[in-house]
């Protein structure tokens, strides 16, 4: 399984370095101010998986001004939050994690992940978007909490129906506009 992963990391490092726009499970980019792009087609169930950190205020405390807009799931209160101006941010209610699978995979949070459209960054992540003028799209689900059957917790997509933001705490879908 990892070497999947580093394999999967290693071709998306080379491909958004040459050509800063990615497309995963679908053929084209939507518009030309597209870093990365997700499925989004009407039939789509699946949505993008944040990372699970055990304590966010502890793990995460040395996180730098570099890394505003970092989403994550927080095990120690089992909600989804974003990083802003230097705090957490909750963007759901407490939830479940009861559904995480620990990640046996060596402690990697003292190195760069993966830097698409860039040759560094500040910024540390699994995955790390570079770009002054190019924005990630969301995989689009219509009406997630209907239609994703068994959702993970730390899940989040664009609703095509409410036109909004959805992400599942592993208990429930929070929307946002």
């Amino acid at each position: 399984m990892i070497k999947n992963i580093i394999y999967i990391a290693t071709v998306l490092n080379v491909f958004g370095f040459a050509d800063g726009q990615i497309a995963i499970s679908k053929d084209k980019i939507n518009g030309n101010s597209t870093i990365l792009d997700f499925e989004d087609s009407p039939s789509n169930r699946k949505g993008l998986i944040l990372p699970s950190v055990e304590n966010v205020s502890g793990a995460l405390a040395t996180v730098t001004s570099h890394n505003n807009g970092t989403f994550l799931f927080d095990t120690s209160d089992d909600k989804v939050k974003m990083y802003e101006n230097e705090i957490w941010v909750d963007l759901s209610d407490s939830g479940d994690d009861s559904q995480i699978t620990p990640n046996p995979s060596p402690d990697y949070s003292t190195t760069q992940g993966i830097i698409i459209n860039s040759h560094t960054s500040n910024a540390k992540g699994v995955i790390v978007l570079e770009s002054d003028n190019k924005a990630m799209i969301l995989p689009k689900i219509q009406s997630p909490h209907l239609n994703v059957k068994s959702p993970y917790p730390g899940m989040m997509c664009y609703d095509t129906a409410s036109n909004s933001l959805a992400i599942f705490n592993g208990r429930e879908w929070s929307y946002w506009k």
